[in-house]
């Protein structure tokens, strides 16, 4: 066979395949050599097999939602569950978060300090004095997907008590890890201390069947909620991506933007107002 810039490589094939392949006979030899290129591309004659069928993400309403975290509560997951909706962190973000992030506002003169070190000061209580650096995800090189996703979020209340007890409950765990214990900075990890895989995170979120769900959720589609929260309470969608750390405001409209307002409209009423989802946005000093 001979292809752009490669000389005919002689064959010895009947005559008469070769004729209706289009090549050319040799008139000393009489052997066929094959001169002119194939017509066509075989390999778009074979058939791959069909990969597995990727899930269409979905949202929680805000009943469904409020259900999902008070399944979650007392929970290894609780934390998590309560974040993701919340502010809208990545599923491979929220895996890679270690405590450093996790910052608080203590004053004028010290700014922003790890808790850490300043710890979860009720003192310190409101909607702009906590916050996380969101500037790691769980994927190659540990870096975010690309530089608009490193960003600053602030934390609501509900958080920032969910961190709090959840730092109290991995410091027990800790103790009773002894030498065991597998220090990482990780702000959700084993009880060894070690990082969660996704598939750790996917099992534990099995509480969606014990918050009358069922089974058919995944981690992801907590991020989803937000954005969807934030959408149909008329929230920009350039501000609805810069929290959501996409780099074009197209991606937040044709993936990101499910409609549920008509569960807006019933969760209003009562205190559908308490989980409050609408209130998450980025911080000031998002990069």
């Amino acid at each position: 066979m001979s292809g752009p810039g490669s000389a005919s490589w002689p064959i010895a094939i009947p005559p008469g395949l070769c004729r209706s392949a289009g090549t050319r006979w040799s008139g000393r030899s009489g052997r066929p050599r094959l001169t002119t290129l194939v017509g066509r591309n075989v390999a778009a004659l074979v058939k791959g097999a069909a990969g597995p069928q990727r899930q269409a993400s979905k949202s929680f309403t805000l009943e469904q939602a409020k259900a999902l975290l008070a399944a979650a509560e007392g929970t290894r997951l609780h934390a998590y569950v309560v974040l993701s909706p919340l502010v809208g962190i990545r599923a491979e973000e929220a895996r890679a978060l270690r405590w450093d992030p996790v910052v608080t506002w203590v004053d004028d003169s010290a700014g922003w300090r790890p808790v850490t070190s300043a710890g979860f000061d009720p003192a310190r209580a409101g909607e702009d004095r906590y916050a996380i650096y969101v500037w790691r995800s769980e994927r190659h090189g540990g870096d975010t997907k690309t530089e608009k996703p490193r960003r600053t979020l602030a934390l609501p209340r509900r958080c920032a008590e969910a961190l709090r007890q959840h730092m109290e409950q991995q410091e027990k765990e800790r103790l009773r890890a002894g030498e065991l214990w597998q220090e990482h900075g990780l702000v959700f990890a084993s009880r060894a201390g070690t990082p969660l895989s996704a598939n750790n995170v996917i099992r534990a979120f099995r509480i969606t069947k014990k918050a009358g769900l069922g089974e058919d959720w995944v981690p992801r589609e907590m991020r989803h909620t937000l954005v969807s929260v934030l959408s149909a309470n008329g929230a920009p969608v350039e501000s609805i991506a810069l929290l959501a750390g996409h780099d074009r405001s197209a991606t937040t409209e044709a993936v990101y933007r499910h409609e549920i307002r008509p569960a807006l409209t019933q969760g209003a009423g009562g205190n559908g107002q308490d989980l409050r989802l609408a209130t998450c946005r980025a911080g000031a000093g998002s990069s």
